[in-house]
């Protein structure tokens, strides 16, 4: 089976802070965000609710795109989650 590489985006209860990751385990890499197993930027500002995902097949498309999210402005980053998660349900519950 082909590995599946993941780019994500997640924020805290209040929507207020945005981290983009990318992983190859979306399901444990959240897992660990939200139980704060990870020591860093999403411990410190309470990332627990993961907003956007995009999946990739291989990892140099994937961390092109991770990289290209993350310099974007902050606008661009909630008009992405806005397009396929309007209400910014935490998306954890449907991996």
């Amino acid at each position: 089976m082909d590995r599946q590489y993941y780019v994500y985006i997640m924020t805290n209860k209040h929507n207020k802070v945005l981290y983009t990751g990318i992983t190859n385990d979306l399901k444990r890499r959240v897992y660990q965000h939200k139980e704060k197993l990870v020591n860093g930027f999403t411990k410190k500002y309470n990332i627990t609710k993961l907003v956007y995902y995009e999946v990739f097949q291989d990892p140099e498309n994937a961390i092109l795109r991770e990289k290209q999210i993350k310099v974007g402005s902050r606008q661009k980053k909630i008009d992405l989650i806005n397009s396929t998660n309007r209400k910014w349900l935490n998306l954890y519950e449907e991996l």
